[in-house]
């Protein structure tokens, strides 16, 4: 199992690879694309990208010389027919430097790098939300060679494709950055600052009436009240803690780590760490966090072992019995500790 890191200077290369990571994904903007359709839009991300084909050609070949993949992330929900050309021509030079897969979501660019850059693989982005064997087997007829599976989708539903479908590499997240509106389900307009910013925090406040008008019940206050701080924790949880790291500068938020020995013997491919847009420190010691539980795995250590490891690593294991920051809750080690009171 390969761990998949984000990148957005060349300068992140070396450490990542050196921590542990063999595949590295990024997204470039070329200045041609800026003055033909006036918007920086190639991928899901305004920053995070390199800064322009001059650096993804010293991405490709430092990671080559490591030992690594590089992987172009080509990944809007839709593009525009007019898009499309465009879209190939950055894929095939993107190939033409050594480039090894595009991650792509949109269909009909699907359709249009298999017939027209045959020779660079497809990496189907977690946002075309493939959740099961049949839409996993209909992106393999497409010509896709690697499924990333969304986020939301359970251990079990992962072991079931990767089973049913050897021909596929299959990628799941192991580390950082959730969404209210996750993978296809994006709201794509996001918030305004108040609300909750850039990434959908999603911060209204409500006041409750019943359908007559009038005020609640006490009783029935009370609960809505305890569900809206729920719902805050969860929030808090889902971005990374707070934008969080633990005092060993591990980064905290949402997490997978105590379901890898389950994707290991199910036969995933890759375990992949989000956040291009994120500092180089906290991608190194996200890799370095993932690696360490990789290799407990690959020494043979028992799960109960290596969940352990897993939990006990950011030296915090509270977050963890929460249950709020877990992205497959159905491997979730349960430390005999009590819950993190409350967030900061």
């Amino acid at each position: 199992m390969k761990i998949t890191a984000p990148i957005s200077t060349p300068a992140e290369v070396e450490p990542l690879v050196r921590a542990g990571a063999r595949e590295l994904y990024c997204g470039v903007v070329p200045p041609e694309w800026i003055r033909r359709f006036n918007t920086s839009g190639v991928n899901r991300r305004v920053f995070g990208n390199l800064n322009g084909y001059a650096d993804l050609e010293r991405v490709i070949d430092n990671a080559h010389t490591l030992d690594a993949e590089v992987f172009l992330v080509l990944n809007a929900q839709q593009y525009g027919e007019q898009h499309l050309d465009a879209l190939t021509e950055i894929a095939a030079h993107f190939r033409s430097i050594g480039g090894n897969a595009a991650i792509v979501a949109d269909i009909s660019l699907i359709a249009s790098l298999a017939a027209n850059v045959p020779e660079l693989a497809i990496h189907v982005s977690s946002v075309a939300t493939c959740r099961n064997v049949e839409s996993a087997r209909f992106f393999a007829q497409l010509g896709a060679r690697r499924i990333i599976l969304p986020r939301d989708v359970t251990v079990a539903e992962i072991a079931a494709i990767a089973t049913e479908l050897p021909e596929l590499d299959i990628e799941a997240f192991v580390l950082n950055d959730g969404c209210v509106f996750e993978e296809g389900a994006c709201h794509t307009v996001h918030l305004p600052m108040n609300k909750g910013g850039p990434i959908c925090i999603d911060n209204y406040q409500f006041e409750y009436r019943t359908a007559s008008g009038e005020a609640p019940a006490e009783r029935a206050l009370r609960r809505l009240e305890k569900n809206d701080q729920d719902y805050k924790r969860w929030l808090w949880y889902r971005f990374g803690n707070g934008f969080s790291v633990a005092p060993n500068r591990y980064p905290w938020g949402p997490c997978g780590l105590c379901a890898m020995p389950a994707m290991h013997a199910a036969g995933v491919h890759s375990v992949k760490i989000a956040g291009r847009e994120g500092a180089s420190e906290r991608k190194v010691k996200s890799v370095e966090l993932v690696h360490e539980v990789l290799r407990r795995i690959e020494d043979g250590e028992p799960e109960t072992k290596v969940r352990e490891c897993a939990v006990g690593l950011r030296a915090a294991p509270s977050h963890c019995a929460s249950g709020y920051m877990c992205y497959y809750p159905e491997k979730r080690s349960r430390p005999e500790i009590a819950v993190h009171a409350q967030p900061a």
